[in-house]
C-alpha cells in the first residue's frame, strides 16, 4: 500500500510542559551529568541562570509527547507493526531552566516512499514563556513494506 502524503503540513495541538527543578536534577543524575549548573541552584545562579539548567537532551522530555498525536493520526495510515524509529535531530536555542513553561507544536514535515519503506518526518518547535525557541526537533519514523 503506498504512503498517504495528504497530511503533509498538518499541525497539531500544542503540548505544554512545566519544567521542574527536581525533574531537571533527576534527569541530570540519570544521564551522569556532573556539571553543577544542572544540579545546584547556587551554581546555576553563579553562572548567570535563574535556576538549574536542563541538560540539552532533556528536550526529549518536553517535546517527544507532541509527536505522539501525529504518529497516531489515522489520516496518516501508519502501519504500526511495521514501524521503527528512524532517527531524531535536535537543534537547541535558548537554555531551558527550572520554572520555564515549554510549549511544543508538532507538524507533519514530509512523507515519502523509498525502497519499499515509508518515511514519516515530523517537526516539533518548542518555545518558552517568553516565546524564545528552545528546541527544534525533526523526528523520523520508518515503515517497512509499503
Amino acid at each position: 500500500m503506498p504512503v498517504n502524503d495528504k497530511a503533509v503540513g498538518k499541525t497539531y495541538e500544542p503540548t505544554v510542559y512545566a519544567v521542574g527543578r527536581e525533574k531537571i536534577r533527576e534527569y541530570a543524575r540519570a544521564v551522569g551529568e556532573t556539571n553543577m549548573v544542572h544540579l545546584d541552584v547556587e551554581a546555576a545562579r553563579a553562572a548567570g541562570y535563574t535556576d538549574v539548567v536542563a541538560p540539552p537532551m532533556f528536550a526529549v522530555v518536553y517535546c517527544a509527547p507532541s509527536v505522539g498525536p501525529p504518529i497516531f493520526d489515522p489520516e496518516l495510515e501508519i502501519n504500526f507493526p511495521m514501524m521503527v524509529h528512524g532517527g531524531q535531530e535536535l537543534e537547541w536555542g535558548s537554555p531551558v531552566v527550572a520554572g520555564d513553561e515549554i510549549t511544543t507544536t508538532a507538524s507533519v514535515k514530509e512523507i515519502h516512499e523509498d525502497g519499499g519503506r515509508g518515511y514519516y518526518v515530523f517537526e516539533s518547535i518548542s518555545t518558552n514563556q517568553r516565546n524564545e525557541q528552545v528546541c527544534k526537533g525533526t523526528w523520523t519514523q520508518i515503515v517497512r513494506g509499503v
